[in-house]
């Protein structure tokens, strides 16, 4: 028996979100080596993919509201398709989350550099501690 329109377009919504799920494991990977020549490539495809899905959604929805009933095997790739997307979501907060903490890396680092204060510190009467705990001075760049 031939696939119906629904059952195809959910085995491509399946296989566009295992595509996303790659590419989000991909800039994880990338993110970690703070690679941006890489992060650039990657945005693209993951923005074309997120749109892919999005029309995919529009159809199988519109599928979906002309079909009284759903078989058996349908629903199990609505289900799956559900948990891919959970899947793809979870990995985009743990990369924006190592994002962050890339850039919070970074701008450690370049506050060593120039010489920012790490910490507030009070002198005995009470005004900032200005001391000069610079690593580089007159510095230009």
């Amino acid at each position: 028996m031939a696939d119906s329109a629904l059952t195809l377009a959910l085995k491509q919504q399946h296989n566009s979100l295992n595509e996303l799920l790659v590419l989000l494991n991909d800039e994880l990977t990338v993110i970690a080596g703070r690679s941006g020549t890489e992060l650039k490539s990657i945005t693209p495809a993951k923005a074309q993919a997120l749109t892919q899905i999005q029309k995919q959604d529009q159809h199988i929805a519109q599928l979906l509201a002309r079909q009284s009933e759903r078989d058996e095997q349908d629903q199990q790739l609505i289900d799956s398709a559900r948990e891919l997307l959970a899947q793809c979501q979870q990995q985009n907060q743990i990369n924006a989350h190592a994002a962050h903490q890339a850039q919070l890396s970074v701008k450690q680092l370049k506050d060593i550099l120039i010489g920012a204060p790490s910490s507030i510190t009070y002198a005995a009467d009470g005004a900032i501690d200005r001391s000069d705990n610079k690593l580089v001075r007159n510095l230009k760049a």
